[in-house]
């Protein structure tokens, strides 16, 4: 009678197996489908996708709860104990593309949709400090660890801050430096140590 209502009698459920009989006894391997199913399946996938190009933001104030804890690889205390990093040297910019459904994470028909950026800037404990460079890769490493790969991570020094300041950061925004340098097992070591030590501080 073309109800449509599954119960699989032939009487307006959807035949798959091609048999025109649509009972779902099994003797024909018939697979009832209800036209009601498939609607309620469309709209949740309709609603998954649109969840998923609306996804928040990620903020300063995220980043800088991922790096406040690392531990200083000299000291046995926090950088931001030390006031080497602070959320308001913490600049991120997230394409969202909020306003624009028609577009992916970094899609290009608008101008804020072309790429999503982490700016880190630290403050060394002195203008010699010999840790500078390593403090800056512990930074990187735990950002490129706990971000998603849209981001651009970029660590630099704060201006004026250290006597180095234009080396260090050409060394830490340099991909192929920093991926040399953790090649170096014991380097790797120490800031796995210092991450995790960090990690520590997390959890407390």
């Amino acid at each position: 009678d073309g109800d449509g209502d599954g119960d699989g009698d032939g009487d307006g459920d959807i035949d798959v197996d091609g048999d025109g009989d649509g009972d779902g006894d099994g003797s024909s391997g018939d697979m009832i489908i209800d036209d009601d199913s498939l609607s309620a399946k469309a709209t949740v996938h309709a609603n998954i996708k649109s969840v998923d190009m609306k996804r928040d933001p990620i903020t300063a104030s995220e980043v800088f709860d991922i790096i406040r804890n690392i531990q200083d690889p000299e000291h046995p205390l926090a950088l931001e104990q030390l006031n080497v990093v602070s959320e308001e040297h913490v600049v991120v910019h997230d394409a969202t593309c909020n306003d624009n459904d028609e577009n992916d994470d970094n899609g290009t028909d608008k101008p804020h949709c072309h790429y999503s950026t982490i700016d880190v800037r630290f403050t060394p404990t002195i203008p010699h400090c010999s840790m500078a460079t390593l403090i800056g890769l512990c930074i990187r490493v735990k950002l490129l660890r706990s971000v998603p790969t849209r981001f651009k991570v970029i660590v630099r020094i704060n201006p004026g801050t250290h006597a180095s300041e234009l080396a260090v950061n050409r060394q830490l925004n340099d991909k192929e430096r920093v991926i040399a340098a953790l090649e170096n097992v014991h380097l790797l070591g120490v800031v796995n140590k210092c991450i995790a030590n960090g990690m520590k501080g997390d959890d407390s």
